[in-house]
């Protein structure tokens, strides 16, 4: 039990290493969740194969398996598979046509919660009273109606309503991820009206991206703004329409930041002595 417990952790543990290096939100979302797709695709089929030479040691670590550790794994892949989809469907044109199309999307995972309702609440209540016919194998009668996906077809490697399991958390990720989508194109309808009213102006950056990138994380990172409650992507998009500039891969840019040898905060360190500069040679009171 111990060692498919280790085994499962360190491939979850694994995945959601490389899941947090990028962002959900950015142009590279397509490719991004094509990878994350064949990674997973690749980590349970390997789960698959190594529970042909595994015996569970009882129906309690069967149950946990099926249960818990295998919908995990699944639940990211019907996510990622799910994302792809929306993503590459999306209607170009304006943010009231975006947010019909992703609502529609919420729409829908309300339907497969009204039609699970039972089971839903089963799962979400912890509840164990049926987990031997839910998640312990060969129970035919009750796997014909769970609506198993095609990536999950394989008798020895499904109960059928570990899929179930799966797509609850899948669903609820894609909940978070919509709703956060929904924010992003309602900030971005705010900010070209402020890239507008600030595009009238002759203000403008003229110093190197980077440097402005710099100001940025330092900003966002100062806890000034918002009371913290402010993400990067913010604050790199209002400094970009408030300076008329576009900044392009700040991340990158951060990345080379970081690695700078020497001085890292090189502008922020010029900015200082150059104020400093300007007090000592002040001479008003």
């Amino acid at each position: 039990m111990k060692f498919m417990r280790e085994y499962f952790d360190n491939i979850l543990k694994e995945i959601d290493s490389e899941i947090k290096l990028f962002d959900f939100y950015d142009c590279d979302i397509i490719d991004n969740s094509l990878n994350m797709i064949v990674k997973l695709k690749k980590a349970l089929s390997d789960l698959r194969e190594k529970l042909l030479t595994y015996e569970f040691a009882s129906k309690d670590e069967e149950i946990t398996f099926f249960k818990i550790q295998k919908p995990e794994i699944l639940a990211r892949l019907l996510f990622f598979n799910k994302v792809y989809q929306i993503e590459s469907k999306i209607p170009n044109g304006s943010n009231k046509v975006m947010n019909e199309y992703l609502h529609q999307e919420l729409d829908s995972l309300t339907f497969f919660f009204d039609r699970n309702l039972d089971f839903y609440q089963y799962y979400r209540s912890k509840s164990n009273t049926f987990d031997e016919h839910y998640f312990i194998r060969g129970n035919e009668n009750i796997r014909l109606n769970s609506g198993s996906s095609q990536f999950d077809r394989d008798p020895n490697f499904s109960t059928g309503y570990d899929f179930k399991a799966a797509k609850i958390l899948s669903n609820e990720m894609l909940r978070i991820y919509l709703n956060k989508r929904l924010q992003n194109i309602d900030k971005e309808k705010d900010m070209e009206e402020t890239r507008a009213r600030y595009s009238k102006t002759p203000v403008k950056f003229t110093g190197k991206k980077v440097a402005l990138i710099e100001l940025g994380y330092a900003l966002a990172l100062s806890g000034d703004i918002n009371n913290g409650r402010i993400e990067i992507k913010e604050i790199m998009d209002f400094l970009g329409a408030v300076f008329n500039i576009d900044l392009g891969d700040y991340y990158r840019a951060y990345i080379t930041i970081k690695d700078r040898k020497k001085e890292r905060t090189i502008y922020l360190n010029a900015m200082i002595q150059s104020l400093i500069k300007r007090m000592d040679e002040d001479d008003t009171i």
